[in-house]
């Protein structure tokens, strides 16, 4: 029986990818640093920020990864005008509430970041418990952040449902026994099945919270 929903932030609540690649495009560029469309997917892969500092900068000291990291969310905020949530995920939070399906959020993200997101669109009310990544010491695909999830909605893993964007989160949801919908466009849905993800929609305006539940039985 699906007891409950654990969502992804970025890329499945928020439609933020493209200001994450410009926000880190620049701030590459703002320390010398060149990078292609193609490097920049790895943005999207549902890392911890600083292990996709190490990723293009290498080793860094905890005083580097604070600084930079810091110049980066300053970058972001910049081009923050615009998020907005993905389609249709606003009535589908309404449904699943109004259902008494519990939902908690698992992002790789850090808490100021997504605390400031979710009450800027209006969407933490949603959730009963958020996750962030600055809150386990391994990121996605380890699977401890989806087991916290799990602990604080107070529930057994294989009666929640993930719903993720990126290969590594996928991988996260699973290892921590949930099943996972996954959230892509036709050139990454492929990816995403290979990972373990059960079924794939395009954004939330197609999905049905009956339809979710039977499948998930």
């Amino acid at each position: 029986m699906l007891r409950g929903i654990v969502f992804d932030m970025d890329g499945v609540v928020i439609d933020s990818h493209p200001a994450h690649k410009r926000a880190w495009r620049r701030f590459l560029q703002t320390i010398g640093q060149n990078v292609t469309d193609e490097d920049l997917n790895f943005v999207l892969d549902g890392r911890k920020r600083d292990e996709i500092l190490r990723h293009f900068l290498g080793e860094l000291s905890p005083a580097q990864i604070s600084e930079y990291g810091a110049l980066k969310d300053r970058i972001l905020l910049q081009l923050n005008n615009g998020l907005r949530p993905l389609p249709g995920v606003r009535q589908f939070l309404n449904s699943a509430s109004r259902a008494g399906i519990r939902i908690g959020l698992a992002t790789s993200g850090g808490s100021q970041r997504t605390w400031g997101t979710l009450e800027e669109l209006g969407l933490n009310q949603y959730f009963e418990t958020v996750v962030t990544g600055d809150q386990v010491d391994s990121g996605k695909p380890d699977p401890a952040i989806y087991r916290l999830a799990a602990e604080r909605l107070n529930e057994r893993p294989n009666c929640l449902l993930a719903v993720e964007d990126a290969v590594c989160g996928v991988e996260s949801a699973r290892a921590a026994g949930m099943r996972c919908l996954g959230v892509a466009s036709p050139d990454r849905a492929e990816a995403l099945r290979a990972a373990g993800a059960y079924a794939i929609i395009s954004d939330f305006r197609c999905l049905s919270l009956t339809k979710l539940r039977e499948s998930f039985d």
